[in-house]
């Protein structure tokens, strides 16, 4: 399964105690995914959050829950903790983002057409998954909220998918705009 360095082990035991937090388990799971890199969750919450299909992992000092999807895609990876570059946790993840190649150019078209224009608006999109031709995102920073997301969805992101990708017939927003934090047009403003 998941491998978590002693390094990794020890930094998060030394995180959760300085937060006051013994007793509380740490989530790990794939937020999304680029063209080519996993997106990750990687958070402490406490013990009782652990879901019935949760996968659990006993380090000693602290839980790791990790969700049926998420556990998937984290077969075989290892997590470390490093000082170098600023220091920060690092996951090792020896998966392939992605399988189908349909998906594949979907983040791709999001990673290269999509994403650097709407991030002149602090936007960013990400893919979730593709099914039977739907394209399913979520929409985040600026996006998230926005008043315009609707039209920006279906008038550019929409469009560029459906014609760069030709076997996508729609796309999908996953995203909870309501829980929008900094829209780059607030709601009914723009609308």
């Amino acid at each position: 399964m998941l491998i978590f360095t002693e390094t990794a082990k020890s930094k998060i035991t030394e995180i959760l105690a300085q937060k006051g937090q013994s007793g509380f388990a740490v989530r790990l799971a794939i937020r999304g995914r680029s063209a080519d890199s996993f997106l990750y969750d990687f958070r402490s919450v406490e013990e009782t959050a652990s879901l019935p299909d949760d996968t659990v992992m006993d380090m000693g000092t602290f839980k790791v829950l990790i969700d049926p999807i998420s556990a998937t895609f984290l077969e075989g990876a290892t997590v470390d903790f490093s000082t170098a570059d600023g220091g920060g946790f690092k996951i090792d993840n020896p998966n392939p983002v992605w399988t189908d190649p349909i998906a594949q150019a979907v983040a791709r078209v999001i990673a290269d057409r999509i994403n650097p224009g709407i991030a002149l608006h602090g936007g960013y999109i990400m893919l979730v998954d593709v099914q039977d031709g739907v394209a399913y995102v979520l929409m985040s920073g600026g996006c998230q909220g926005c008043g315009m997301a609707r039209m920006t969805l279906q008038e550019g992101v929409s469009r560029i998918i459906r014609e760069a990708v030709p076997e996508i017939k729609e796309v999908v927003d996953l995203t909870e705009h309501a829980a929008g934090t900094n829209p780059y047009y607030p709601r009914g403003q723009q609308e």
